[in-house]
C-alpha cells in the first residue's frame, strides 16, 4: 500500500516511534496524518509540524478509540491505515523472586493497552474496510512477542497476545482485503527504553525511531506482515522453535547474569 494521498492514524504519535511514524507518512505523502496521543498537547505539537491533526486518547478504552475514528473520518476522510502504535513500558525488575507476583493493576494495564487497543480498532474500522473494499494496520509490537523479555513478564506475556491477534486478524480478513503489519524491534532510543537499566540483555544495538519508521513504511509498501528492523531477530526466532528447551535454558542463563549485575 501508497500512504500517498491516504488519511492515517498513528495512536502513541507524541514521542518515540509514534512520532517518527507520523513524520515519515506525512513525508512520505499522506493527505491527513492524525496524531493520537494521551498527552494531548504534545500531540498537538507534532500535528502542528507536520499539519496534521490531533486527538487526546487513551488507547485502552474503547470509547476513545471509537471516537477518534469517528472524528478521523468524519471531518478528514476515510482511515486507510491505522496504526495501533502505543505502548508502555514499566514492571522491569530481573531481581524479582516471581514472575506473577507483580498485582493486576499492571497486568490489566499492559493488557488493555497492549492487546485490547489492537482489538478495539479493528472492532470499529473492519466494517468500515469492509464497506470500502478494504485497509491496513500496522500494529506495533516488539520482538519481544516474538522472543521474550527478560525481568518483564507483563510487558512480554501481553506482546505475545498482541502477535496471536494480528496473526488471527491477518488471516480472518485476508478475503475482505485487509492487510496487517507488526513491526517488531529490539531497542530504539526512545524515552521507554531510556527507564530500562542497560545490562546483558542489550546486546544488538538500538536503532533511532528515525530508522525503525522508515523500515515500516516499506514494509507497509511491500505489505509484510512481519516487519523487523533488527534482521538479527529472525535467526532467533529459527533458534527457539528448532530446540525450545536449548532457547529456554539460554534465556535463563541472560536471567542470571542480569541478577548478577543488577543485584551488586
Amino acid at each position: 500500500m501508497q500512504v500517498t494521498g491516504k488519511v492515517v492514524v498513528v495512536t502513541g504519535g507524541a514521542n518515540g516511534i509514534g512520532q517518527a511514524l507520523c513524520e515519515t507518512f506525512h513525508q512520505a505523502g499522506a493527505a491527513k496524518v492524525v496524531v493520537v496521543d494521551l498527552d494531548g498537547e504534545r500531540a498537538t505539537a507534532v500535528a502542528e509540524s507536520i499539519g496534521g491533526a490531533a486527538f487526546r486518547c487513551d488507547v485502552g478504552k474503547e470509547k476513545d478509540i471509537q471516537h477518534v475514528i469517528e472524528l478521523t473520518e468524519r471531518h478528514y476522510g476515510p482511515i486507510a491505515l491505522f496504526c495501533s502504535n502505543a505502548g508502555i513500558g514499566g514492571g522491569f525488575d530481573p531481581m524479582s523472586p516471581n514472575a506473577g507476583g507483580t498485582s493486576d493493576e499492571p497486568w490489566a494495564r499492559s493488557w488493555a493497552i497492549h492487546v485490547m487497543a489492537h482489538v478495539y480498532a479493528a472492532r470499529h474500522l473492519i466494517p468500515l474496510y469492509k464497506a470500502r473494499g478494504g485497509g491496513y494496520f500496522l500494529n506495533t509490537i516488539s520482538a519481544a512477542g516474538l522472543l521474550s523479555q527478560v525481568g518483564s513478564p507483563a510487558y512480554s506475556t501481553t506482546k505475545h497476545a498482541a502477535v496471536g491477534f494480528a496473526e488471527n486478524l491477518a488471516i480472518s480478513h485476508r478475503a475482505d482485503n485487509i492487510k496487517v503489519s507488526i513491526l517488531c524491534p529490539q531497542g530504539v532510543d526512545t524515552n521507554m527504553l531510556k527507564n530500562i537499566p542497560k545490562g546483558p540483555q542489550s546486546n544488538d544495538g538500538n536503532l533511532s525511531p528515525e530508522q525503525v519508521a522508515q523500515d515500516a513504511l516499506a514494509g507497509i509498501e511491500a505489505e509484510t506482515f512481519l516487519i523487523l528492523p533488527h534482521k538479527q531477530v529472525i535467526d532467533y526466532m529459527r533458534k527457539k522453535t528448532e530446540n525450545y528447551d536449548r532457547w529456554i535454558g539460554g534465556m535463563a542463563k541472560i536471567q542470571a547474569k542480569m541478577r548478577e549485575t543488577f543485584g551488586k
